[in-house]
């Protein structure tokens, strides 16, 4: 990096998203011929967001490929240090929206390579034509001395070779029509940071129970062509992404596949309702996810206006769910604004259970439109496994009933019966009615019944949790939840 980059670098940091420095030129060359370029530099504590090394790709280059390192000085404890991540654009540019987007690895890989017939996990394969292709660096945290990186860049020339054509997954699967069907919606493969393969997933989801799933990588659709051979009667496989923002993480659900949404912004950018509008005519759902997570750029700084439903529960549950339970539980003011609940697993290895916990929908079919339906109308409960199975209705004196997602529509002074019937709860569970006021019942066994009327109940939902551990003044971990049966006209 030279003088120029150097003082720009500084001029900017902690006041812009994105900086591109001077990059590499490679003139063109002999068929066969394999070329690299270094590029060196150092990024200040406060770097941008993003960093972009441009390219310059003369014609007949067949692979471009990348590795990249960076120095991890020891910091002080409590203090981040150096964490950088990476991926690339091709020469139709960078600008927000992701046209020229062909892959991203976070920090989950030091190299990948490009060509026209197959790419690195993570990335999209495709022709590398000739024009200024951009490095992009995402400095995710910088230790106080700063960051020195170093990257490699390799043009292998020759013909192009044909790119293959995308298999992705059908929309629907047999099923057993207006049933429960079960699902996790946030998973990771190689194609991200994940340990796991495709068919080491579709394995798991089948062995967990599970009907249907969704792929969502990090800032990536290369997983969505990755399933073939692996869906079945059994098994519907949706298309997603995770978009890890600065700001917070949110899932892109069943959009149609191929479709990208851009990460390269935080809340004050006021780009996220341009990007939800886009997962809408996608065909998609907008879930903020693990938005009590204490990681750095995870917590959910958005709001919740262009969401359809939120993560409440992520892997087993921890103090951040319990929090993210009680956000979620206030959001419940009107039957007209409140956001459903999911819980997915976001498992990325083994030891992570996929399908701990799963989200339980009831749905027209086993396919893309009911599920979606489904999730955003909230006619589904969460659980911890395929052996529990909840439900929860209520009636009234006058013959009405509603259950998960739906009003009973009475009076306010009309006596409610409300019913929770929970299979499979683990030995010790205690069963819980909540109402807004607070929980309002708890029992043990298989089965809890109360009276109530609207006016004195908005809504109910059920709790089924775990004995809570001795002396530590927490309740249990949560083995099953479910969404609200609204009372009335869903209003105080």
């Amino acid at each position: 990096m030279g003088r120029r980059d150097a003082l720009r670098l500084s001029l900017v940091a902690g006041a812009a998203t994105t900086v591109t420095l001077s990059g590499a030129r490679f003139a063109a060359a002999e068929d066969g011929a394999t070329v690299s370029r270094k590029l060196r530099g150092h990024l200040p504590h406060g770097a941008p967001d993003f960093v972009y090394l441009p390219v310059e790709v003369p014609e007949g280059v067949r692979e471009i490929a990348v590795a990249y390192s960076y120095d991890k000085p020891d910091v002080p404890k409590g203090t981040p240090g150096n964490a950088l991540d990476i991926g690339i654009f091709d020469e139709r540019g960078t600008a927000l929206g992701g046209r020229g987007f062909r892959g991203w690895s976070g920090g989950f890989r030091d190299s990948f390579s490009i060509s026209a017939e197959e790419a690195t996990p993570g990335y999209l394969a495709g022709p590398v034509r000739a024009g200024t292709w951009h490095v992009a660096l995402g400095p995710y945290t910088v230790a106080p001395q700063g960051m020195d990186y170093e990257v490699t860049v390799t043009l292998r020339h020759g013909e192009p070779g044909s790119t293959p054509r995308s298999s992705y997954p059908p929309e629907r699967a047999k099923g057993r029509g207006r049933a429960w069907y079960r699902g996790d919606c946030h998973l990771h493969t190689v194609h991200s940071d994940g340990r796991r393969t495709p068919r080491e997933v579709a394995a798991a989801a089948r062995a967990a129970g599970l009907d249907f799933i969704t792929t969502t990588e990090h800032n990536t659709t290369s997983g969505h062509a990755a399933w073939e051979g692996l869906w079945g009667d059994d098994l519907l496989v949706l298309c997603g992404e995770e978009i890890t923002t600065r700001n917070g993480h949110w899932l892109a659900l069943g959009t149609d596949p191929g479709t990208f949404l851009d990460w390269r912004y935080r809340a004050r950018d006021d780009a996220y309702p341009r990007f939800t509008r886009a997962v809408h005519r996608a065909g998609g759902l907008v879930v903020p996810a693990h938005p009590n997570c204490p990681f750095v750029g995870c917590q959910w700084k958005f709001g919740y206006e262009h969401a359809d439903a939120v993560e409440v529960w992520n892997g087993p549950w921890t103090a951040d769910d319990e929090l993210a339970l009680a956000a979620w539980d206030s959001l419940l003011v009107s039957r007209e604004d409140w956001l459903p609940a999911m819980g997915n697993s976001d498992a990325h290895r083994e030891g992570q259970d996929v399908g701990l916990p799963q989200t339980v929908v009831h749905a027209d079919d086993l396919a893309r439109g009911p599920l979606l339906a489904a999730i955003r109308a909230g006619r589904s409960y969460l659980a911890e496994s395929s052996q529990i199975s909840v439900e929860l209705k209520a009636a009234s004196a006058k013959g009405a009933h509603a259950t998960l997602g739906e009003t009973l529509r009475a009076e306010p002074d009309t006596e409610v019966t409300v019913d929770l019937t929970v299979r499979g709860a683990p030995e010790g569970a205690t069963l819980h009615l909540v109402t807004d006021e607070g929980t309002m019942r708890t029992a043990s066994g298989p089965r809890l019944t109360w009276r109530t009327t609207p006016s004195l109940a908005t809504y109910v939902r059920a709790e089924v949790r775990h004995p809570a551990q001795e002396g530590s003044g927490l309740p249990g971990a949560m083995a099953a939840m479910t969404n609200p049966v609204w009372l009335g006209d869903g209003r105080a």
